[in-house]
């Protein structure tokens, strides 16, 4: 198992972590820091490659060890020269990831003659919003938007600017974190003097900052303001980073400044793919914040400047600041891939030989990797690898499976086993904890959508990108129970309160039992109990899902949420892009008789843990759309199809049930 920790600070610089561990002897682990959070990302993926390339080989036969080229053990404990063997180890496993240069080129080869140049804001999630952006101004080359659905319900304006900037994600996403005051003079005219107080958990911090309201108005006092930093890279590489205003002990009201709460805001980067024969990077950069300013309703009809000195001003004023301050720094982009990571070895400079001996002081190691730009599989001396100090520099990361040829299913299309007379599957047999809601105004229940709400892969994806509306699921709903639980529980399909041991559950060709296991004090389970009116075709996708491996479970299992109503920040932190939780966070398969039981453990990610945290404290005003998928990647498995949905209508903590043995 390979999971991001985020960001943590070492000694004057900033690390980005990644913890690699045995999911069966946690004991065997080891941490590995990257300068930036594009080179930590690289690492994610050439793990994931290595690992899908080593099932391919195990499917196939032979000497696994032998092909990935694995002879050298991984010890953590021991002397550099050991490190640096790990390292190489671990260019051969980057090697198998990295696939052929031409499938990295499909995805921006999109047939057309006029549509390979696409740059354009679009909906990114999978799906659909109740968002209707209209852009009110132009500023700077900046487009400035109105959610005008929201602002019809007069809670005030939801406002965001965007803008496209020469740059990388990573790049963006760096200069925007990035504290230092030297720098942000240069592009942040409202937020630069800031100062971290706290760190939590490599993706939370705590702001203080202090400005001079003269650069907005000449008549006010000095202000300072205190808010949160959270921040989280999605699996397409967007980067989403949640600003809220805060109180902290450490920095209590100062003498002298007005404290002053800044406008919630969030940050989304997201790359853009570049057209065909271009070495240009570009990046969407999108600052979102809510206004309570009626100088806005003038501004944007060009009948008022006085909103042009308010702080609202200022921040949506920060995009352009960013795109002219990368605009006028080309170094900037460069800087990620070149950084080197310096140990804690000693003050004084050492040469190579004099440390080879030393017991490494290093509170991570460096983050090293093989030269990808050697395309030759021969093994490099020991020497040479010795002499070198790799860094992960432009290059090339394949897409996932693309590369590997597994037996398509007969017919995907046919699921369920058609040559098993269909039974009828009366929902009202079964209840669960939660119950059903009656209509939309009901709360503190569960119904089940339809599909229609969420974007899935088409026929053609493969070769166009190009997704399409969902339909009915495949399953059924049955129940949802919702447990209060000392410790994250799993196989709940083995409990007797659970529907899967009662009578009429164990009558059904086969259940599907998705346990939600939420971290909290105390903790949750909520738990889906869907069913199939047919067995389950074993040469299907979904057969090969539910009596397969667990890797190609994790790199199947797929969900999209949807916040259909609630406070606009939760609905960004959470967004509409469809997650593989087997990669996102640890999943349990549990697989006998006539049902397979998936225990989520959303309390294993960090990132997953505080969006859970933010999602709670508004639950009971929260409408939750949850599709389920499995993922298809090839031709004969497209197009995707639903396998479950479910609504959550505002849903109260307390009435959850403990579940008890």
């Amino acid at each position: 198992m390979v999971e991001e920790l985020g960001r943590r600070k070492v000694n004057d610089g900033d690390l980005y972590v990644i913890q690699f561990y045995n999911r069966l002897d946690e004991s065997k682990k080891g941490e590995i820091a990257c300068p930036t959070a594009g080179e930590a990302r690289k690492w994610m993926e050439a793990f994931d490659h290595a690992k899908q390339q080593a099932e391919y080989e195990l499917s196939r036969g032979g000497s696994t060890r032998n092909k990935l080229n694995m002879e050298a053990d991984i010890d953590l404990d021991g002397h550099r020269p050991r490190v640096r063997r790990y390292a190489h180890g671990l260019k051969n496993l980057i090697r198998i990831g990295k696939g052929p240069e031409m499938l990295l080129r499909q995805t921006s080869n999109l047939g057309g003659s006029g549509t390979s140049n696409r740059y354009f804001e679009g909906e990114f999630g999978d799906a659909i919003e109740a968002h209707e952006w209209k852009c009110v101004r132009t500023v700077n080359g900046i487009r400035i938007f109105e959610d005008v659905a929201d602002s019809k319900r007069g809670k005030g304006a939801l406002v965001k600017a965007v803008g496209l900037v020469d740059a990388s994600a990573d790049t963006a996403f760096e200069v925007i974190l990035n504290l230092e005051r030297r720098k942000r003079y240069e592009w942040d005219m409202l937020t630069a003097d800031l100062e971290l107080i706290d760190s939590y958990d490599g993706h939370y911090d705590v702001v203080y900052g202090t400005y001079d309201p003269k650069y907005l108005t000449r008549w006010q006092s000095k202000r300072d303001f205190v808010f949160t930093r959270q921040w989280f890279r999605g699996q397409d590489g967007a980067y989403t980073i949640l600003q809220l205003p805060a109180v902290h002990k450490k920095r209590p009201s100062r003498s002298g400044y007005r404290r002053t709460p800044i406008n919630p805001s969030t940050w989304e980067v997201r790359s853009l793919n570049s057209p065909m024969g271009s070495n240009t990077t570009k990046c969407l950069v999108t600052h979102m914040l809510e206004i309570h300013s009626s100088g806005w309703l003038r501004w944007k009809k060009n009948s008022s400047s006085k909103f042009e000195q308010t702080i609202p001003y200022a921040l949506l004023s920060q995009v352009a600041g960013l795109k002219e301050y990368i605009g006028a720094n080309p170094s900037l982009s460069f800087e990620s891939s070149a950084t080197v990571v310096q140990s804690k070895l000693s003050d004084v400079s050492t040469s190579s030989s004099e440390f080879e001996d030393l017991e490494v002081q290093d509170e991570f190691y460096d983050a090293i990797a093989g030269d990808s730009t050697s395309s030759s599989e021969d093994e490099e001396s020991e020497d040479d690898t010795e002499k070198k100090k790799f860094k992960l520099k432009n290059v090339s990361w394949a897409i996932s499976s693309l590369a590997l040829k597994r037996v398509s299913a007969s017919d995907a299309n046919k699921e369920l086993d058609p040559t098993v007379p269909s039974v009828h599957v009366d929902a009202s047999q079964f209840s669960g904890s939660l119950h059903k809601g009656r209509d939309e105004t009901d709360s503190n229940c569960w119904t089940s959508p339809s599909g229609t709400g969420f974007m899935i892969r088409g026929k053609t994806y493969l070769k166009d990108n190009a997704k399409i509306m969902g339909s009915d699921p495949l399953l059924k709903l049955i129940a949802v129970d919702w447990f209060k639980v000392d410790t994250a529980t799993d196989k709940i399909a083995l409990h007797p309160r659970s529907l899967v041991q009662s009578d009429a559950g164990k009558k059904l060709p086969f259940i599907l039992v998705i346990n939600l296991e939420v971290p909290a004090k105390p903790n949750y389970s909520l738990v889906l109990y869907y069913a199939a009116e047919r067995p389950v075709n074993k040469n299907s996708l979904l057969g090969r899902f539910v009596d397969g491996t667990d890797m190609f479970r994790d790199a199947r299992f797929k969900l999209i949420p949807s916040i259909v109503e609630g406070y606009w920040m939760v609905k960004r932190a959470v967004g509409t892009k469809a997650c593989l939780l087997g990669k996102a966070v640890t999943c349990k398969y549990f697989r006998q008789d006539n049902f397979l039981e998936i225990d989520v453990d959303i309390g294993s990610s960090s990132v997953a843990r505080s969006v859970i945290g933010l999602v709670l404290g508004y639950v009971t005003s929260l409408v939750v759309d949850l599709a389920i998928l499995i993922e298809g990647k090839e031709e004969a498995e497209l197009p995707e199809y639903v396998l479950g949905t479910v609504r959550l209508n505002r849903v109260k903590p307390e009435s959850a049930v403990p579940l008890k043995a």
